[in-house]
């Protein structure tokens, strides 16, 4: 994810040579951040219903740190 701000910079550079390609391009890279945000919360989702179906206890101090990365990725999507 660290090459995303270069990438978006190099697209928006080639905008007044070929528009169509630089939206192209803008839309496969959102396609792609989005992709990665949301299978990043797709797998912490996972670990947590693997533990409570095996019941397990989760400590609050986890559930707390899941709360705070699903309040951060619903504020990011707000902000479009």
């Amino acid at each position: 994810m660290a090459h995303r701000p270069r990438q978006w910079s190099d697209i928006q550079s080639r905008f007044v040579d070929d528009p169509q390609e630089a939206v192209r391009s803008a839309d496969t890279l959102v396609a792609e951040v989005m992709q990665d945000l949301a299978g990043g919360l797709s797998t912490r989702k996972q670990g947590l219903e693997g533990q409570w179906g095996r019941g397990e206890q989760i400590s609050a101090e986890d559930l707390r740190v899941a709360l705070r990365h699903y309040r951060s990725f619903f504020n990011r999507l707000l902000k479009t």
